[in-house]
């Protein structure tokens, strides 16, 4: 995280909810211009917000485990900090200062460090911030990005990227992180209609494209999608005992998972001796790629 403004400090976790329903509005035609609900600007808020001694709830936990399919365990899900953080992304995206409407954002890419595995006793901080504002052949792309320190230590980060749609900067380049489509291995996944709206209970991430079908056609979806992070959550589970306690995760979002659907898992171990793995979800009937992912041990 580069530095910048002192963080706001918030006492409480934000309510999602509520904040999902004020980040909507800016993108209904119509109301996109009223004053109070238009977004404008074109630069990204100094703006960084922090909660101190945050305290796992253990049955939020299994909750999560359980969705997305992880073993319970006294230490944290990988994922799972990025739980803590989610409602800050979101209280910094529906913040007056920020230009962008927060529905309609497309999450590109996902980077997590965890340096060290998290016990689910640990009291944590959890700091965000937009940032690194850029062109990119689709629009324009920024990153949220997270820190989670446990009495001072640096435990866990992690990078959110997010493209803005609109005027195409035929100079810029898009970042593929270098990712190979991993084709799968026999084993298919086979999602429920109501995926999404379970992740959403455990995660607080209440996108109308993810919960029903006629609230992502409104979003232009032929039918709900998938989470991203529940993608990554998923193949980060079956990886689980396989990676070390100190590893960094990049994973690159590509087509959506349609609900219902299918998804088909592939993973790899890479050459060379530091135990890295490639990994992918894709089609079962055509091979396209929904994810794409890579862990290396730190």
């Amino acid at each position: 995280m580069t530095d910048g403004s002192e963080p706001r400090v918030l006492e409480e976790q934000p309510a999602t909810l509520p904040m999902m329903l004020r980040a909507a509005l800016p993108a209904i035609p119509g109301l996109n211009v009223i004053p109070g609900i238009r977004k404008a600007g074109s630069e990204l808020p100094d703006l960084a917000l922090v909660r101190h001694d945050v305290e796992i709830d253990r049955k939020r936990v299994a909750a999560y485990a359980d969705v997305c399919g992880f073993p319970l365990k006294e230490t944290l899900p990988l994922t799972y900090p990025h739980m803590l953080a989610f409602g800050l992304h979101m209280a910094i995206m529906t913040d007056r200062s920020f230009p962008f409407p927060a529905v309609g954002t497309v999450h590109l890419d996902n980077a997590i460090t965890q340096h060290r595995p998290i016990s689910a006793a640990e009291k944590l901080q959890v700091t965000c911030r937009a940032e690194d504002l850029r062109p990119h052949p689709k629009g324009r792309v920024f990153d949220i990005t997270t820190v989670v320190h446990s009495d001072g230590e640096l435990v866990w980060e992690e990078t959110t990227t997010l493209l803005r749609l609109g005027r195409a900067d035929e100079g810029a380049a898009a970042d593929d992180r270098g990712l190979e489509v991993v084709p799968g291995s026999g084993t298919v996944w086979r999602l429920a209609g109501d995926l999404g709206r379970r992740y959403a209970a455990v995660s607080g991430d209440h996108n109308p494209i993810h919960l029903y079908g006629l609230t992502a056609k409104a979003f232009g979806f032929p039918q709900q999608i998938v989470h991203g992070m529940w993608s990554k959550a998923r193949c980060l589970a079956a990886l689980e005992g396989r990676l070390p306690g100190a590893v960094r995760v990049d994973v690159a979002f590509k087509k959506p998972v349609l609900l219902p659907g299918s998804v088909a898992f592939g993973s790899r171990r890479l050459d060379g001796p530091d135990g890295s793995y490639a990994f992918a979800l894709t089609s079962p009937k055509s091979g396209a790629p929904h994810l794409l992912g890579r862990t290396t041990p730190l």
